[in-house]
This record gives C-alpha cells, sequence and structure tokens, in this order.
C-alpha cells in the first residue's frame, strides 16, 4: 500500500491527506512522521502521527515506542518522547498524556497539566480525550490500530485530541469532543477542522455480530459481511467520519487518511498484526503560541 495517500471522498482527489516527513537524529538514525496539510494550513497548530522509525526502543518495541506500559523501558520510551518533543519545538514536560480506556470521558487540560503521564504521574483515569486552548501544552494520545482524531477550532483558539477504537466509535467519540469544545470554549461545528488518522482499515479488521450491531444504526458500508459466519469487517475511517459530519463539521473540513497500521506494520505499530506483542504509536497536538484568532485560509 502506498505510505501517503490522496483523500478520495468530496471530489478532493488531488490533495494530499497526509505529509511524510524526514529527520536525521544526533546518532545516525532517521525519524519519519506525518501531518495534515489541513491542519498545517490553519497556521495556528504543530502537530504530527508518528511512526515506528526512529526512536531507541528493541525488540518488539523497536524503536519508536511511546507506551510506557507495554513493558518496554521507561527511559528509552522517555528518550522517544524527547526525540518527539524536538520536532514539535518543545519539552516533554510540555506534554499531557490521556489515560486510555476506551471511553468517551474527555478531560480539559490547563497549564496545571504539564508534563502528566509523561515526565510526572498522572492524578487522572479513564480519559481518551483531550481538549485545551491553552497555547503551548502538547496533547498526546496512543495508537496500535484504533483511531486518531484531531479538532482545531480557529476561531476561538482550541485544539482537541481523541482515541476512538470500536467502543469509542459507537459511543460516537467525536461527536463527545464536538459538544466539549462547544460548552469550553464556544466551538461552532461549522468552523471547526478534523483529522482522521491511520488505523486498522475495514479488509483488516473482522469484528463479531455484536461488535457489528453496535454499527447498525449509522449507514450502509461500514458493517460488510466477513469472511466467516457470524464475522463481518468493519470500516472505523467512515464511520468517524459520518459522526463527525453529523456533528456539524463540514465534509470538506475533514481529513480521512486511508492508511493501514494493520497492512504496514513494519511502520505503523499494530496490534492484530502483531498479536499484541508491540509498542505503540502517537499522536500529538499543540496550539502554537502567538497566532490569531481569524480564520484566514478559506
Amino acid at each position: 500500500m502506498m505510505l501517503i495517500n490522496r483523500i478520495n471522498r468530496h471530489g478532493e482527489e488531488t490533495s494530499e491527506v497526509l505529509k511524510r516527513h524526514r529527520v536525521m537524529n544526533a546518532d545516525g538514525t532517521a525519524l519519519e512522521y506525518l501531518t495534515f496539510p489541513l491542519l498545517e494550513k490553519t497556521g495556528m497548530v504543530r502537530h504530527l502521527f508518528s511512526t515506528r522509525l526512529g526512536g531507541v526502543s528493541e525488540g518488539v518495541y523497536a524503536s519508536m515506542n511511546l507506551s510506557f506500559t507495554r513493558g518496554d523501558r521507561e527511559e528509552a520510551v522517555l528518550e522517544n518522547h524527547r526525540r518527539i518533543a524536538g520536532i514539535l519545538g518543545c519539552d516533554v514536560n510540555d506534554m499531557t498524556a490521556s489515560h486510555q480506556t476506551h471511553t468517551t470521558n474527555i478531560r480539559r487540560v490547563t497549564g496545571a497539566d504539564r508534563g502528566k503521564g509523561i515526565s510526572r504521574e498522572r492524578d487522572y483515569e479513564d480519559v481518551d480525550g483531550l481538549v485545551t486552548d491553552e497555547p503551548g501544552i502538547v496533547l498526546v494520545t496512543y495508537y496500535a490500530d484504533c483511531v486518531p482524531l484531531y479538532f482545531v477550532d480557529p476561531v476561538h483558539r482550541a485544539i482537541g485530541l481523541a482515541h476512538s477504537g470500536w467502543r469509542g466509535t459507537a459511543d460516537r467519540m467525536g461527536a463527545c469532543m464536538v459538544r466539549t469544545m462547544q460548552d469550553a470554549f464556544g466551538s461552532r461545528p461549522e468552523e471547526l477542522y478534523a483529522a482522521i488518522g491511520p488505523c486498522i482499515c475495514r479488509d483488516c479488521y473482522e469484528v463479531s455480530e455484536d461488535v457489528a450491531k453496535r454499527f447498525a444504526d449509522m449507514g450502509d458500508e461500514i458493517i460488510l459481511p466477513g469472511k466467516a459466519p457470524g464475522k463481518y469487517q468493519l470500516d472505523l475511517w467512515l464511520a468517524n467520519e459520518r459522526i463527525l459530519e453529523q456533528a456539524g463539521i463540514p465534509g470538506e473540513r475533514i481529513a480521512v487518511t486511508d492508511l493501514c497500521t494493520c497492512h504496514n506494520s513494519d511502520y505503523l505499530f499494530s496490534h492484530r498484526a502483531s498479536g499484541g506483542k508491540r509498542g505503540n504509536l502517537g499522536a500529538f497536538l499543540m496550539l502554537e503560541p502567538g497566532t490569531g484568532t481569524a480564520d484566514v485560509f478559506l
């Protein structure tokens, strides 16, 4: 499969969804990461989605593992975060991490949360979504097949980042994020920009009938018959795209990739492809200090 894909919905067949970047580490290794041009064009955020390349972890965690909880050396994981921080132009103490348990719980992050889950202990649990309107705080969530959801409000200068697996998607995490940003910052859905990142694709994601039933009301093509009786193929990208559109975000303001973690498990961590022997990818999003409030590029 191609690593860099193009939007094939909304008639935007020539627009890049993802941009691939490569930088050289001091040890001579190459670190690769991905960004969304749609979010970059706002001129008010720094963000990325990591790949497996460019870290110091070894074995099944090789090499850019960002999980502190899967058995990797803590110092290796912290160094991997430091390398990401260097790309973003921040410090690991500026990062605030989720505590993902497949909920739709969302935390408003403030300066008091800097470093939590990365360089110091968290004092919260069961948080799969993060929002903030404070510049310089880096929101961080983790993945190995589930769906990363990015949100940018260029009018009220606020951002959000969410982890949405099948449970979160069935419970419409994307819509929960939109409502939270409305309540917290006065965000209007039609003014938001959103990006749906790399995850497991429908061809790779076989689910049981009880899971399939949770998506029965979301429309055609999200669930298709599987290869065996009682099995189905679930399209998490399409499900999340429809959830965001139903929440009021215009389709042209949503970037949807089709880069599959399972198909590209040598480039991206995949729980299913590895049988659970793997590290985690990371999504990072920060409100750029000193940016204006105008939505200037449309």
